[in-house]
């Protein structure tokens, strides 16, 4: 199947949020500093700031101090925000956007995997 790509012109509105871009972040690396996040999906780094605040404010993530860093865990049962859709929990979407190989494995793209496997509870 032919991959499409699309040009800056045709950018101009997508199918998820930031919101939704940094948790699936957070679920692919519960590890992450808010830079890489930021630097994973092209937002600054005090958005990136501003929507892990909210997403911990809601409920959805946990944020952990372990030594200098910090790890989220992300509550997957927690349903969506949007009235239309608060009967469906956020693990469906999460999960189209897991990585399915074993931890340290190559992933297709050749980087090395120090993402999570499975949604942190």
């Amino acid at each position: 199947m032919e991959q499409v790509r699309s040009s800056p012109a045709d950018r101009s509105w997508t199918f998820l949020t930031n919101h939704a871009r940094v948790l699936t972040e957070i679920v692919r690396d519960p590890g992450a500093r808010v830079r890489d996040i930021a630097a994973a999906i092209g937002i600054t780094e005090r958005a990136a700031q501003n929507i892990v605040t909210d997403l911990e404010r809601a409920g959805y993530i946990t944020r952990t101090r372990v030594g200098r860093r910090t790890r989220y865990s992300v509550d997957a049962s927690r349903p969506f925000r949007h009235p239309a859709d608060a009967d469906h929990q956020i693990e469906g979407l999460l999960s189209l956007f897991r990585d399915d190989h074993p931890p340290g494995q190559e992933r297709p793209d050749g980087d090395p995997d120090r993402r999570a496997t499975s949604l942190p509870s």
